[in-house]
């Protein structure tokens, strides 16, 4: 049911100054930027190899990306998402594998995609994501 590895997501303190690192020191373009109101993000996206970096900077104390800023000042990497054609498939599996859920249900995320979280207690300390393109 997992696809691919779709992105992963990097928790940064300012977008402008982290985009002009990617650019002009790794030589990577930025490809797409969002705001994500359901995580209380903004978004900016860069492709390597198939794979996305999602820079993730939150809009107001309350995203979950300020949380994880606050024990890590320096940003860092947020999550790791997996690509499936079955988000409710998958999450039904992780469900009976006994892995608490964050969202029982998909909410929206960038790119128009559903996504929903694992809690990172259940997973050895890694959030992780499901996303499709399936609406």
């Amino acid at each position: 049911m997992i696809n691919k590895i779709d992105h992963l997501g990097i928790a940064v303190q300012s977008l402008d100054e982290t985009v002009k690192y990617y650019e002009e020191a790794l030589g990577l373009k930025c490809e797409h930027r969002e705001e994500v109101e359901s995580q209380k993000v903004r978004t900016a996206f860069f492709t390597v190899g198939g794979t996305h970096i999602e820079l993730l900077e939150p809009t107001s104390p309350e995203s979950p990306v300020a949380k994880f800023l606050e024990k890590n000042p320096n940003g860092g990497i947020h999550h790791v998402a997996y690509a499936t054609d079955d988000i409710a498939g998958q999450l039904a599996q992780a469900k009976n594998a006994g892995v608490k859920l964050l969202h029982e249900t998909p909410i929206p995320g960038a790119h128009g995609k559903q996504v929903a979280f694992l809690h990172p207690k259940s997973t050895f300390g890694v959030l992780t994501e499901f996303c499709t393109d399936n609406h």
